[in-house]
């Protein structure tokens, strides 16, 4: 069965960065398209950024110069660079790999 196991939200404050990291165990992760998304209280689930299978790449308007999502296939891990962080961000970050759906990591960016 397909894990994926994410790390390194937390507490910033604002201005502040992190890197999510979510390891992948049993899947073939070069073959399928991954990503984030994210969940703040009372909102729907948004995307925060995608990368193909291929290598392209796509992210969310509100995070667009700020985010950055890269993949290291040797590991099996897809990574978030998060810089400048806002209040806003706040919320829990879901990666995915293809079907598959991390447990989620808290975000919470306050001073």
């Amino acid at each position: 069965q397909v894990q994926l196991v994410e790390s390194g939200g937390g507490l910033v404050q604002p201005g502040g960065s992190l890197r999510l990291s979510c390891a992948a165990s049993r899947v073939t992760f070069s073959t399928y398209a991954m990503g984030w998304y994210r969940q703040a209280p009372g909102k729907q689930r948004e995307l925060v950024a995608t990368i193909t299978s291929s290598g392209l790449i796509n992210c969310g308007g509100a995070v667009k110069g700020r985010f950055a999502i890269s993949r290291d296939t040797a590991k099996n891990t897809v990574y978030l660079q998060m810089n400048s962080l806002k209040p806003e961000d706040t919320a829990v970050y879901y990666c995915y790999v293809d079907k598959y759906w991390g447990q989620g990591t808290q975000v919470t960016v306050s001073s």
